[in-house]
């Protein structure tokens, strides 16, 4: 693959009832994205994963932690995450649709 143009202003505009919080959209070797969508109050169920991740805040706003360490997050946050590091988002305060790259591809 050379190229892949997706776009993410169409895809928060789906509108969809499934408990999905998480759509990928790119998966190659080298790397995979997706947005990630949580609710006011939701829980985020993730436990840390086997490739480093960056975040991008599109809208929201809510709390997260690495490793220990709190910051409030909001639209233009970004957020690097090494392997195996424990993280998650918590006390969303307002919907939050998050671009998410891992490096390499995420491992189902």
């Amino acid at each position: 693959m050379k190229m892949h143009l997706e776009d993410i202003a169409a895809r928060l505009a789906e509108k969809t009832d499934l408990p999905v919080q998480y759509r990928e959209f790119l998966r190659i070797p080298e790397m995979s994205a997706g947005l990630y969508r949580l609710k006011k109050g939701e829980k985020d169920p993730q436990t840390p994963h086997r490739q480093d991740e960056a975040y991008y805040v599109i809208n929201g706003r809510g709390q997260f932690t690495v490793d220990g360490e709190t910051a409030a997050v909001g639209p233009g946050a970004f957020l690097y995450v090494a392997r195996m590091v424990e993280h998650r988002f918590h006390d969303i305060e307002e919907d939050m649709d998050i671009l998410v790259l891992f490096a390499p591809a995420e491992v189902a």
